[in-house]
C-alpha cells in the first residue's frame, strides 16, 4: 500500500508501517487503525517478515495522537464514532505490546497521546533529538489514555505522574528515563536503522534488532527529570491533587513553581481522575486492566463540559483560554470523579 493514510511496505526482511498524515501531524484516524492493526495481523504470519518498522513521515511527528477534532465533532453527534475508535486503537495498543515479532517505533518529532500507545508499547523504542514527547490530556479536558495509565506508573519514582498530570513534553533524555523509550539516535541516521534492520537475516531475533539499534545509539544528554527526581517524588507522593499542589507551593526552585504553575491551568476534574486512574494503574496487574478502566472514563468522557471546552479551547478557537467546570480543585466533588470510573458496557475485548 503507496498511497493513503497509511504507507505500508516490505523492504529485505523488514515491514515498514508510515503514518501519512504530515499536515496533521500523523494524528489517528480509525481508517489508520484498522489499516495498522491489519498489516500487523499480516506480518505476524509472514515467514519473510522479521522486524516491523512503525514511523510518521514528514520531520515535524511521528504522532500528536488521535484526531481531537473528530472525537468532538463525533461526541457532539453522538454518532458512536468516538467510542469505535478508543475500542479499536486501545486493542491496537494491546496488539503491540504482545507482538510476536520485533516491534521498532522511531519516535521522530512530535509523540504524543495515541502516538505514546503506538510506540511505548513496542519492543524497541528509538527516540531522536527532535523527540517532544507528552500525554497531554489534562489540558484538553481529557485523561491519559492507550494504556498510559500502565505505562507512566512504572517509571521511576514520580516522574510518570509528573508527565500524566502536567501534560507537559519532554525530550529524549527524559522519555528514556520515564521507560518510555529505550534508545537515542540522531535524526540523520534512521535511515541507517532501517538499512540495517531491512538487511537482517530471515529469523533474526529480538536481540538481534537490539544490537542493530545499540551500534547506531548514542547519549541522549541530560534527563531534566532525573535532575529534579527528588522534587518530583516529595511533591507527586500524595493521593490528592490538593496535596501534590500545596507540597509544590512549599518548594524552591523555577521547575516546582512552573510544574504548580502548569497544574492550575489544567482542567480540575481531568487532574482528579486522571489521578485515580495512575494510582489504579499502579495496582494493576495488567496492560489489559488499564486499557478496560481507561475505556469506562473514556466513554464517561462524551458527557464531561470539560472535554468540549478543552477541545473549543485548544483545536477549534484557539483562544488557549479554556472555562473549566468546576474551575478548582477543591470544587470536583467526589462523587463525580466515581462516575467516571463506571466499566465499560459492553467491556473491551482484547
Amino acid at each position: 500500500m503507496q498511497d493513503g493514510e497509511v504507507i505500508i511496505e516490505r523492504r529485505g526482511t523488514a515491514a515498514i508501517i508510515r503514518l501519512n498524515r504530515p499536515r496533521a501531524l500523523n494524528s489517528l484516524t480509525l481508517p489508520m487503525i484498522r489499516a495498522i492493526t491489519a498489516a500487523l495481523h499480516d506480518f505476524a504470519d509472514d515467514p519473510e517478515v522479521t522486524s516491523v518498522v512503525m514511523m510518521g513521515e514528514g520531520e515535524r511527528g511521528f504522532c500528536a495522537g488521535g484526531d481531537i477534532r473528530a472525537l468532538h465533532a463525533s461526541a457532539r453527534a453522538g454518532d458512536g464514532l468516538a467510542g469505535n475508535f478508543w475500542r479499536e486503537e486501545f486493542r491496537l495498543n494491546h496488539m503491540i505490546s504482545a507482538y510476536p515479532k520485533p516491534y521498532v517505533a522511531l519516535m521522530d518529532g512530535i509523540t504524543m497521546g495515541g502516538g505514546v500507545g503506538l510506540s511505548s508499547h513496542g519492543r524497541h523504542r528509538v527516540v531522536t533529538e527532535r523527540t517532544r514527547m507528552a500525554m497531554p490530556e489534562t489540558g484538553i479536558g481529557y485523561v491519559p489514555d492507550v494504556g498510559a495509565t500502565w505505562l507512566l506508573p512504572r517509571g521511576p519514582g514520580e516522574a510518570g505522574t509528573w508527565l500524566g498530570l502536567t501534560g507537559l513534553d519532554i525530550g529524549a533524555a527524559d522519555a528514556i528515563h520515564a521507560r518510555l523509550a529505550d534508545l537515542h539516535t540522531a535524526s540523520s541516521r534512521l535511515s541507517e536503522v532501517i538499512d540495517a534492520l531491512c538487511a537482517l537475516p530471515r529469523g533474526s531475533s529480538s536481540g538481534d534488532v537490539d544490537a542493530v539499534l545499540q551500534v547506531l545509539s548514542e547519549p541522549a544528554g541530560e534527563s531534566r527529570l532525573r535532575q529534579n527526581a527528588a522534587m518530583i517524588d516529595r511533591a507527586f507522593r500524595f493521593d490528592n491533587v490538593e496535596e501534590i499542589l500545596a507540597a509544590l507551593a512549599g518548594e524552591k526552585g523555577e521547575f516546582a513553581a512552573e510544574t504548580r504553575r502548569v497544574l492550575l491551568t489544567r482542567s480540575p476534574t481531568s487532574l482528579k481522575l486522571a489521578l485515580r486512574l495512575l494510582r489504579a494503574g499502579r495496582r494493576s496487574a495488567s496492560l489489559a486492566e488499564c486499557l478496560g478502566r481507561e475505556l469506562g472514563a473514556c466513554l464517561q468522557m462524551l458527557d464531561n463540559p470539560d472535554f468540549f471546552e478543552g477541545i473549543r479551547a485548544a483545536v477549534i478557537d484557539k483562544d488557549r483560554n479554556p472555562q473549566w467546570s468546576p474551575a478548582s480543585v477543591e470544587a470536583v466533588e467526589v462523587a463525580r470523579v466515581e462516575q467516571f470510573l463506571k466499566p465499560a458496557e459492553p467491556p473491551l475485548s482484547l
